[in-house]
């Protein structure tokens, strides 16, 4: 029997086997055992195919964003009017077919930002330029999943559509341990207990991918999908913001009354008519997490026209990578002035963690 059919043997059984209490166990193994076949048939697939599994993007600036959603949502209005891209803009769908980068220039920072071509229901299986669109999503920073309007149920299809190629929105990781040991079977350390599944599970779950013995230590609740995302390997987690677009279309009242009705937060934008574009920077600067840093040369004057852009609780280890990778070799002290320090002009070492509007002076060893 091939992958393929064991695939849907495994779906057929969990087709009519009832949950409960019961059966949680079994078909929670079952999922385990399906996630696994999924991920080799990805990896028999991706070693027979001679097409590019992603489209080729060089990443630029701070950090990258893209933009995802169906066909004609206006996503390519949406990217022109955020950054200094043309992308083509047309009433048919399908008007882009490859990606197309812009940079958007907000608070001293220069955030890449992609337009996709627009996905369908089964993008993640295939259809059309699904997954080489969606695969694009696993190293941006933030996705931007943006709606029609008259269309905002359609967020379900876009969530699922990349969740169904290991892509999580705005969950984090599991945290838990796992260190694979030579002999004693598997040992499970609660720190929280476990409610969603039971220890049993667990192990079973573990042993379909191959881990016989480990140490695992449970510092948060999870239930089984959580455990069998995190050791599959290959799924990803990132942060969203869903965007509403083509309220120029309708009235106050009835994007009032989407807000109310719908269970997830959106931004409300008109791309075409360029309103509320101004909120929407600020929110992909919110989730971008960034702090500005501003350097001072030693003995000279702090340049606060052209920020340093990086992570909130950056160090200034990450700081000097980020000049460059020479710098952390020829540091000597910081000196820095703002929120993170008790006074100003405070030596710190590399380990110091810093906050947002701080200025840096980098005092290099003698010498260099």
């Amino acid at each position: 029997m091939g992958i393929p059919e064991k695939i849907q043997s495994i779906k057929d059984e969990m087709a009519k086997t009832k949950l409960n209490k019961a059966t949680e166990h079994h078909v929670g193994v079952l999922k385990a055992k399906l996630a696994k076949l999924k991920r080799e048939q990805e990896e028999k697939k991706s070693k027979s195919s001679t097409s590019s599994k992603g489209f080729d993007v060089k990443r630029m600036g701070d950090a990258t964003v893209v933009i995802i959603g169906l066909p004609s949502v206006g996503k390519s209005t949406l990217l022109n009017r955020l950054t200094n891209a043309k992308s083509a803009v047309a009433v048919h769908q399908f008007t882009t077919v490859t990606v197309v980068p812009g940079i958007m220039d907000y608070k001293g920072a220069r955030i890449q930002v992609l337009d996709l071509p627009g996905i369908i229901k089964g993008a993640s299986s295939g259809k059309g330029l699904g997954r080489r669109v969606l695969s694009v999503a696993r190293s941006a920073d933030l996705v931007l999943l943006v709606l029609d309007v008259f269309q905002p149920y359609l967020e379900n299809v876009l969530r699922t559509e990349l969740a169904n190629i290991g892509i999580r929105l705005d969950e984090l990781p599991p945290n838990i341990l796992i260190e694979k040991t030579g002999v004693g079977g598997i040992g499970v350390v609660q720190q929280v207990k476990l409610t969603k599944m039971t220890t049993s599970l667990l192990k079973d779950i573990l042993r379909v991918y191959g881990i016989n013995n480990a140490r695992v230590v449970i510092r948060e609740d999870i239930d089984s999908d959580q455990l069998i995302h995190y050791i599959s390997g290959n799924t990803t987690y990132a942060q969203s913001v869903t965007v509403m677009n083509k309220i120029d279309l309708v009235n106050q009242g009835f994007v009032n009354e989407l807000q109310e009705k719908s269970k997830f937060k959106f931004i409300p934008v008109s791309a075409d008519a360029n309103v509320n574009l101004t909120a929407l920077k600020e929110k992909i600067f919110e989730h971008l997490n960034f702090i500005r840093v501003y350097m001072r040369p030693k003995g000279g004057k702090t340049d606060f026209e052209e920020p340093l852009i990086v992570r909130r609780d950056s160090t200034i280890l990450e700081v000097c990578n980020k000049l460059h990778r020479q710098m952390k070799r020829q540091f000597r002290f910081g000196m820095v002035w703002g929120k993170s320090v008790k006074f100003g002009g405070q030596r710190v070492g590399l380990r110091h963690i810093l906050q947002d509007e701080d200025v840096l002076t980098i005092v290099k060893t003698r010498g260099v």
